[in-house]
C-alpha cells in the first residue's frame, strides 16, 4: 500500500519520455528527408528554343571555305577605243559539279575565261547563266581538280552579325577580312544599268579583284555574293562599305528575269 503513490507518480514521468523520444525520432527523420544525403539530380527541362550553332573563328572560316573559292582571269575585255583588256576576280563553287557562282561584271564581255581552283589546277570556263539585273553569273568549268569542295550556303543575315569576305583583291589571292553586317536591303547606283537593289552592306575590306567572292556567316556558311563597293572619289578603293547579293537572290530567289542558275 504505501508503494502505490510512488508507481502512480512514475506513469507522467514515463509518458513524458515517451513522448520526448518520439518528438527527437520525428525531428531525425525530418531532418534527413530535407537535407541529409546527395539530393536526387533535378530533371532535365527541354530548351524552348533550338540552341545555336557554334560560332567559328575567322580562322578556321578560312580553312573551311578556302577549298571553294577560284580566282577568275577574264580576257579579251573592252572595245576597240579601249582596246583589250582582262580583269580579276573570285568566284565561290557552289555545287558539288564545280558550278562557279560569281558577279556578271567580272565576265562580262569576256571572250575568254579561266578559273583557278585552291589545289593549283586551271580550267577554262564557260557562262552558262546570268542574271545582269542582279550582277550574278553561273561559270561551268571545262574541267575539275580531282576533289571538289562545295560550299555550305547560309540563310540570311541580321544586322550586326559578324561576316568574313574571301577574295583576290588586287590579285592578292585568298585575302581574308573580318567585318558586320552594317545594313541590309540596301539600293547601289550603277552607270548605264538599273539599280542593284536589296543589298547586304558590311564593312569587312573588300577590292576590285574581291567581287564575286564570298560573303561569309560565322558558321561558315555563304550568304551573299560581293558585287560592289562605295566611294565617293574615282579612286575605286574600299572605304568601309562593301555589298554583297544575297544568296537566295544569287541563286534566283530575288528580282531579276526569274531564270534558276543550274546549280
Amino acid at each position: 500500500m504505501p508503494d502505490e503513490p510512488q508507481k502512480r507518480r512514475t506513469w507522467p514521468r514515463r509518458l513524458l519520455i515517451v513522448a520526448v523520444v518520439a518528438w527527437a525520432l520525428a525531428l531525425t527523420a525530418s531532418v534527413v528527408v530535407r537535407g541529409g544525403g546527395d539530393p536526387a539530380p533535378a530533371a532535365a527541362r527541354p530548351s524552348p528554343t533550338p540552341s545555336a550553332s557554334p560560332s567559328l573563328t575567322t580562322a578556321e572560316v578560312f580553312r573551311t571555305l578556302a577549298p571553294s573559292v577560284v580566282l577568275i582571269q577574264a580576257n579579251g575585255r573592252g572595245d576597240r577605243t579601249r582596246g583589250m583588256s582582262s580583269a580579276l576576280g573570285t568566284g565561290v563553287v557552289a555545287n558539288a559539279n564545280g558550278t562557279i557562282l560569281t558577279a556578271f561584271h567580272v565576265v562580262e564581255g569576256a571572250t575568254a575565261v579561266t578559273v583557278t581552283f585552291a589545289d593549283g589546277t586551271k580550267a577554262p570556263a564557260t557562262v552558262a547563266d546570268s542574271d545582269p539585273a542582279i550582277d550574278i553569273a553561273v561559270l561551268v568549268p571545262g574541267a575539275l581538280p580531282d576533289v571538289v569542295v562545295p560550299a555550305t550556303l547560309g540563310g540570311g543575315p541580321a544586322i550586326g552579325d559578324d561576316v568574313v569576305a574571301i577574295g583576290n583583291p588586287l590579285g592578292l589571292v585568298d585575302t581574308t577580312t573580318t567585318g558586320v553586317v552594317s545594313g541590309l536591303n540596301r539600293t547601289v547606283a550603277r552607270a548605264g544599268a538599273a539599280p542593284l537593289e536589296g543589298l547586304i552592306q558590311f564593312d569587312a575590306a573588300v577590292n576590285p579583284g574581291s567581287s564575286g567572292g564570298p560573303l561569309l556567316n560565322s558558321q561558315g556558311q555563304v550568304i551573299g555574293i560581293v558585287v560592289a563597293l562605295a566611294n565617293p572619289t574615282d579612286a575605286g578603293t574600299f572605304i568601309g562599305v562593301g555589298f554583297a547579293v544575297p544568296i537566295g537572290s544569287a541563286l534566283g530567289a530575288g528580282e531579276g528575269d526569274g531564270r534558276q542558275p543550274p546549280l
